[in-house]
């Protein structure tokens, strides 16, 4: 037989494309239309409805770059139609390519009622089916005329990003508006030819399957009169019938679809946009269920189910009926999709607190499942975390993106730095907005890297960030491959489902230890500084708050702040999305971002102020409040007193014009160029600063990645630097004891202030940056004369150990990565710490010195700036200010104590009488992260801690009023036995024995 595929394919493409598609609506009649374009923000949905519209025509332009209009379609139904299924076609202006960024729309009755989301994959809106002809028809449209920022030619500098900057020139134009008739017949026909035409362009040429489907369409194709498509479509389907009935092999890869729609809380347009996007689509995602028995829809991120319940109640209502009904389905159990690298130990349990408890008022449902399909990389403390929030499973598809290392695995065990398991799935699919094309559904199939061992897969399926989610195409295509030859089989699931069965058949997983970092994106570790800065302020502001008020509570009968407290840990969660603390949003997002953070400072200061006075009482002592786990100056952890200096710090003149800083424990040179050439540790007899090079040195690299700008920093960015050495003054400080430099560079000014503060083993570094370059990256070194092969960087709830060498791709690959408060490395014995205010991203390399000791150098580079101009192209223009130290003779211990004392500098203010901690523990290993009171109101005390060394600990924790009870309980301060050993109660003493890293919650009932 000739070989005429090609004829056929290109045969079936032009008649779909030309005949069949059209085909759909073969009758229409225009609408009238209106339009009313609110004056600013978007107004409240009974303004938008009663406001006057002026007449608009399709082809007009429309919509300022944020800008919301109001149409009004009004027409009436032909008599000739009766009978039959009637739809209006409502085209925005859409560009189909573009689901989820441009301009969308939300239909109203006249009556408020919401009925579904325009976006450019579903411009329809059912009418009648059938209608009787001759009904008037009445929408409103509250159409969202949102920029294109991320176009066909990416990552751009524009000012559409910030309506600021934005201007007024209209971005749409009007389109089709009509009514039309909706013939079901072709549209199965244009079902099934896509479902069979993309399946057999995925099969084998020598596959008898593949050539079966070609002969079918080719008699289908046949069927087809190309003058009257709508007469001939069932004749054309009926050639169809056979090959669409063939069963699937037994063998068949098996997919669990889940309804999806991914929506970034913040990304390409502000907040404010979002809860509208997610109005929309679940106003979609409702109606769908009503019409698709089978379909299943899941969504997590309870943030954006809370912002429909508060600003959509209808939509909310429907939503409620839709998750009774066990077919709407909430997932993930976090508050957002949040990073999971940068936030600290307490706000990624808050995550899991806020977002799973939400769903269990809300609906008394309890997710066992972490739903991060999007998040750059995972934090080796995360598998813990999921476990003591009493879920177990993660599904995440975003390491799909990797650009140098494929993963190994696509459901496997995740184990992180305690030991904690959780069962982990990657869709094979490498798509979070599955559509049901045959290449996807091939794609994983051939892609899922565990057959042999298991069959099941997940595809989370629909269009994102507005796009609406799951079409009625994509269902009807899901339909056709529940059992179908030569495809995987489909069938819609709720994730909790696809868990169960992927768990009970395979019984032994691989295993991947340590963290599951993303090779992209790294750079999200460093853009928005004042972002990133915003969020670690508002973490060690809220673990005040919690203490003070606590402590007060207990002890003054102080009103705790139940209610303002949970607020500001919702607004700082939110914060925590993951294309907000990365530093990937527009400027509008990271503007009002910045107003956010500064707000929640000062009620987070005033509650602090209020609750330490309280303790405090009025008299004349000086106080200093430690909210520290660690006792510092005398002060014990979590208490105040008059803090105790040992020892002072001389500043004297040094070699060649420098300085030199000595307090008995370190002395640090500092050269005329404002470097230091020397920190000597006294004690230990050792020099920390590598021969030859110098510490506190600013480099410059060129950073101009070949994608993703705001996301990225590509590997060559290293291959040009320029150490920024000229200085325009090295002065001795204000106070006396301090050195000042002023370092001039490009457009760009850094001030720095080094100080040795007296009886502590520190070299504090306080460098402002005037900043106002653009495409350049900061970064701040600190050779040190250290061999060591791994170095440790904090992460949730302990620390996680990475090499510093790259002997392979994977390790070469992870040129830039995150820490919290610290990085440490060791020799046996001795170590130095870098310890820091406010930076996450760093990296560090090695070289053997080829003269001299041939010594081992090892750098630690912080990350303090960069510049790129997409999505914001005024990226961290402007004044930062940033806080490290270098602490020489660290151990592990040191580098955990010394991190905390940098984000939590004591409070003074004067009072009555010292203040006794509220809880104390004897072993400085373990490390209480939280004392609050217990969210249900009932006074109990609540205490997060966790063995911050890696090793295993027994450890007294003592209160400081009496205890009835102790219970061990999860994050939601529900009892749980999960621990090695229960906790033992000696009156107001309770013994806890931890393995290396393992967090504790523990609930003290007072008496």
């Amino acid at each position: 037989m000739h070989d005429d595929r090609s004829l056929v394919e290109a045969r079936l493409r032009r008649v779909l494309d030309e005949r069949v598609r059209p085909a759909v609506y073969p009758e229409s009649v225009p609408l009238q239309v209106a339009v009313w374009h609110a004056p600013g923000e978007p107004v409240p949905v009974a303004e938008g409805l009663a406001a006057e519209p002026e007449p608009i025509a399709v082809g007009a332009r429309w919509g300022a770059p944020w800008g919301t209009s109001w149409f009004r379609v009004t027409g009436t139904v032909p008599e000739a139609w009766a009978g039959r299924t009637v739809e209006a076609l409502l085209d925005l202006g859409f560009d189909e390519n573009m689901p989820g960024f441009q301009c969308e729309g939300l239909v109203y009755r006249p009556d408020g009622t919401p009925v579904k989301g325009l976006n450019p994959r579903n411009q329809w809106v059912r009418i009648g089916a059938p209608v009787e002809g001759g009904e008037e028809v009445r929408l409103h449209i509250e159409a969202a005329s949102n920029p294109v920022i991320l176009d066909y030619h990416p990552f751009r500098p524009t000012q559409l990003g910030d309506k600021d900057t934005a201007g007024s020139e209209p971005q749409y134009t009007l389109a089709r508006m009509d009514l039309a008739v909706f013939d079901e017949t072709v549209w199965q026909l244009v079902i099934d030819l896509e479902v069979l035409g993309e399946l057999m362009a995925e099969l084998p040429l020598e596959s008898a399957r593949r050539w079966d489907i070609l002969r079918a369409l080719e008699r289908a194709l046949d069927a087809i009169d190309l003058q009257n498509v709508n007469q001939s479509a069932a004749a054309a389907r009926s050639c169809l019938t056979e090959v669409l009935a063939a069963p699937a092999v037994p063998s068949a890869h098996r997919i669990s679809a889940v309804g999806h729609a991914h929506i970034d809380s913040a990304w390409l347009w502000p907040l404010r946009e979002t809860v509208r996007k997610v109005a929309r689509t679940t106003a979609n995602m409702t109606a769908l269920i009503e019409d698709e028995p089978d379909f299943v829809f899941a969504m997590s991120q309870a943030q954006q189910w809370a912002w429909v319940k508060e600003h959509r109640p209808e939509v909310w209502a429907r939503v409620k009926k839709a998750v009774a009904d066990g077919r709407f389905v909430p997932a993930g159990g976090m508050w957002v999709e949040s990073d999971t690298n940068m936030p600290g130990s307490e706000a990624m349990a808050r995550q899991f607190v806020h977002g799973k408890r939400f769903f269990l008022d809300e609906f008394g449902i309890e997710n066992d499942e972490a739903w991060l399909p999007d998040t750059f990389g995972f934090a080796a403390g995360l598998p813990q975390i999921i476990r003591a929030a009493g879920a177990k499973w993660l599904l995440t598809q975003k390491i799909s993106w990797s650009q140098t290392n494929k993963f190994p695995h696509h459901t496997f065990q995740w184990e992180g730095i305690d030991g904690t398991r959780i069962f982990t799935h990657f869709p094979p699919v490498d798509t979070y907005n599955c559509s049901m094309r045959g290449a996807e559904i091939a794609h994983a199939a051939r892609n899922f890297k565990d057959k042999g061992s298991a069959r099941h897969s997940l595809a989370p399926t629909g269009w994102g960030d507005g796009g609406g989610g799951t079409t009625r195409e994509m269902v009807a295509k899901a339909a056709r491959l529940r059992d179908l030859e030569g495809s995987a089989t489909v069938v819609w699931e709720t994730p909790a489902a696809f868990f169960e069965k992927a768990e009970a058949e395979y019984a032994h997983p691989p295993v991947w230890v340590g963290e599951l970092y993303l090779e992209l994106h790294r750079a999200t570790l460093t853009s928005q500084a004042r972002t990133k800065q915003g969020n670690r302020r508002s973490e060690h502001l809220l673990r005040e708050a919690e203490l003070w008020a606590a402590t007060a509570a207990v002890r003054t009968g102080f009103p705790y702040p139940y209610e303002e407290l949970d607020r500001i840990w919702k607004t700082v969660l939110l914060h925590q999305f993951h294309d907000i603390l990365p530093g990937s949003s527009i400027a509008w997002v990271h503007r009002e971002a910045r107003a956010t953070y500064d707000r929640l400072a000062a009620e987070l200061d005033a509650i602090i102020d209020a609750a330490q006075r309280a303790l405090a009482g009025e008299g004349p002592t000086p106080l200093a409040f430690n909210a520290a786990p660690h006792t510092r100056a005398g002060i014990p952890a979590g208490g105040a007193g008059t803090p105790v200096t040992e020892g002072g710090t001389t500043l004297s003149p040094g070699p060649d014009g420098g300085h030199v800083l000595d307090n008995g424990l370190l002395r640090i040179v500092i050269d005329a160029n404002g470097l230091v050439v020397s920190a000597y540790d006294i004690d230990a007899d050792r020099e920390t600063i590598a021969p030859g090079r110098a510490a506190n040195l600013l480099q410059l690299h060129p950073d101009f990645p070949n994608m993703w700008d705001a996301w990225d920093v590509d590997a060559f960015y290293r291959n040009t630097v320029t150490d920024l050495t000229d200085t325009d003054e090295v002065t001795e400080g204000e106070d006396g004891r301090s050195v000042r430099i002023v370092r001039s560079f490009g457009a760009s000014r850094v001030t720095q202030v080094l100080s040795l503060p007296p009886g502590e083993r520190r070299l504090v570094l306080d460098t402002e940056v005037d900043w106002h370059e653009t495409e350049k990256f900061l970064k701040l070194a600190f050779p040190l004369d250290l061999h060591a092969e791994r170095y440790a960087s904090e992460t949730q709830f302990g620390h996680f150990h990475r090499p510093t060498h790259t002997n392979t791709s994977w390790e070469a690959a992870k040129f830039e990565a995150c820490n919290h408060r610290f990085v440490h490395l060791e020799e046996p014995g001795w170590g130095v710490a870098v310890v820091n205010d406010s930076t996450y991203g760093h990296d560090v390399t090695r070289t053997v010195r080829t003269d001299g000791d041939r010594g081992t150098t090892t750098t630690v580079r912080v990350s303090l700036l960069r510049a790129p101009r997409f999505p914001d192209p005024e990226t961290d223009q402007g004044v930062h200010r940033f806080r490290h130290a270098l602490v020489p003779g660290a151990g592990i211990g040191d580098a955990v104590r010394e991190g905390w004392r940098i984000n939590l500098p004591e409070r003074r203010l004067t009072g009555a009488h010292e203040v006794a901690p509220l809880v104390a523990v004897d072993d400085s290993a373990v490390v209480i992260t939280a004392v609050k009171l217990a969210d249900d109101g009932s006074g109990d005390v609540v205490v997060r801690l966790h063995e911050a060394h890696g090793g295993r600990a027994r450890a007294t924790l003592t209160a400081g009023f009496e205890v009835a009870d102790v219970t061990a309980t999860d994050l939601l301060e529900r009892a749980w036995d999960e621990g090695e050993q229960p906790p033992q109660r000696d009156g107001d003493r309770v013994t806890v024995r931890l393995r290396p890293f393992e967090l504790l919650t523990l609930r003290l009932r007072r008496g």
